[in-house]
Parts: C-alpha cells; structure tokens; sequence
C-alpha cells in the first residue's frame, strides 16, 4: 500500500493551523482586547504579503524577520513570540491552494 505523504502532511498542518486558531487568537485577544488584535492581525497580512512580494519564492526566515520588524515598528508588539502563531497561520492561508 503506497501512502501520499503530500495528503498527510497538508492534513497535519491543516490541523496544526487549526489548533492554533482555536487556543492562541482567544488567549490574544484576552491580552490584547478584541479591537487591538484585529488591528494585529490586518497588519500581519499586510507584512506577509509585501514579503512575499519583496522576497519572492523561498527566503522564508528572512520574510519573517521583516514581518515581525515590521510590526515591532509599528509598536504592535513586544515581544514576538507571542504573535509567531498568527504569523504562521497567515502564511498558510496565503499558500494554501484555492
């Protein structure tokens, strides 16, 4: 039996993604304040896609440290790890197939 390892992981990181909505956006927006983290959030899509744009295909580490710079300067942050997850769940969205 041949397994497709492609269907597997895409189902992992589906569910991955999803575990990360579900446990990290209600603790942000308990720290953060509902209005707050919308504003995060629209930021994060806006520095993931002008990464992806000023950067291209590949260079992922380097696309993040210009997101989360980015969002520093907008003083949106302190500390990044605690907008990673977020982050990461944009990412996917954006690559995931229509």
């Amino acid at each position: 039996m041949n397994w497709d390892w492609s269907l597997i992981a895409n189902a992992a990181v589906t569910l991955l993604c999803t575990a990360i909505l579900v446990f990290c956006v209600p603790v942000l927006k308990a720290r953060l304040g509902e209005e707050r983290l919308e504003k995060l959030q629209n930021w994060i899509a806006v520095g993931v896609q002008a990464a992806e744009q000023l950067f291209g295909k590949g260079e992922g580490q380097r696309k993040k440290e210009y997101v989360l710079s980015l969002l520093l300067s907008k003083g949106l942050v302190r500390d990044v790890d605690d907008v990673t997850a977020l982050l990461e769940s944009e990412v996917y969205e954006m690559n995931r197939p229509a």
